[in-house]
């Protein structure tokens, strides 16, 4: 019996709207691997404070051993650009974050934010364009999270702790409700079912996990390239002061 799921939820849209408390929705189903996108337009006007994430996460949710990957996108104030933050976590431990600017105002209009997942790399893409590129070190203690089954959620919540300016920004509630707008939700991935499902190792028929998908195409490089001299305002492997002895998984090249 085949696992290899193809959905696509051609949907008008769905809100998220966050008052004084926050929401969120989730698959029924958990995936291992696959090509995993939404369209969403975020919170317009004044921010400042208001996380939307969008993201993949193991069933133990915020649990102590949990693996997640995730796109979330932090507010702003009125006129300055949304931050992107996207973070891995591998048996609960995270600090893997980076930060980019958007070249497009993220709350105009809908844009595609993407999530390529396999045995090789993980890679965000926003708009088809890949704005990080995260590989698997194949060590023994890798910090790559290939080994659990994810379900995908959405949320939008108060974090006006840290969220903007580290937390100098708070949310202004008189702007309240806080609305994202989310359409075209569409997997194309390893459904998991016990005890192990074969598309899982078996990549013949899954375009996400054959040689072309292991690593950058010579365009997606190119626009990587871009991405990396223009947008990237933080990265962890950057971040001696974090982290005097670089993670293993910064010494990798995205362009193998």
């Amino acid at each position: 019996m085949t696992t290899l799921v193809k959905v696509v939820l051609n949907l008008t849209s769905r809100l998220l709207k966050m008052d004084r408390s926050g929401c969120g929705f989730m698959t029924r189903q958990k995936y291992r691997f696959g090509w995993f996108s939404m369209k969403l337009k975020l919170v317009g006007g004044d921010s400042a404070g208001v996380v939307t994430a969008y993201y993949m996460c193991t069933e133990d949710g915020a649990g102590p051993t949990r693996d997640e990957v995730d796109f979330e996108f932090l507010g702003n104030r009125t006129g300055e650009p949304y931050l992107i933050q996207t973070n891995v976590y591998k048996n609960g431990t995270g600090g893997r974050e980076m930060r980019h600017v958007l070249w497009f105002d993220p709350t105009e209009d809908f844009h595609s934010y993407s999530l390529l997942w396999n045995s090789h790399q993980l890679v965000f893409f926003v708009d088809e364009v890949p704005i990080r590129v995260y590989k698997n070190t194949n060590y023994t203690n890798n910090f790559f999270p290939n080994e659990k089954p994810m379900y995908l959620f959405s949320s939008i919540w108060n974090a006006d702790d840290w969220a903007t300016r580290g937390g100098l920004e708070k949310t202004d509630w008189k702007n309240a409700p806080f609305v994202s707008t989310y359409k075209d939700f569409s997997v194309d991935g390893c459904q998991w079912e016990d005890p192990f499902p074969s598309c899982v190792s078996t990549t013949t028929e899954n375009w996400w996990d054959q040689y072309n998908s292991w690593h950058l195409s010579s365009d997606q490089k190119l626009d990587y390239a871009w991405v990396q001299r223009n947008l990237v305002i933080y990265d962890y492997c950057q971040d001696t002061e974090r982290y005097p002895e670089k993670p293993e998984e910064c010494w990798l090249s995205p362009w193998d």
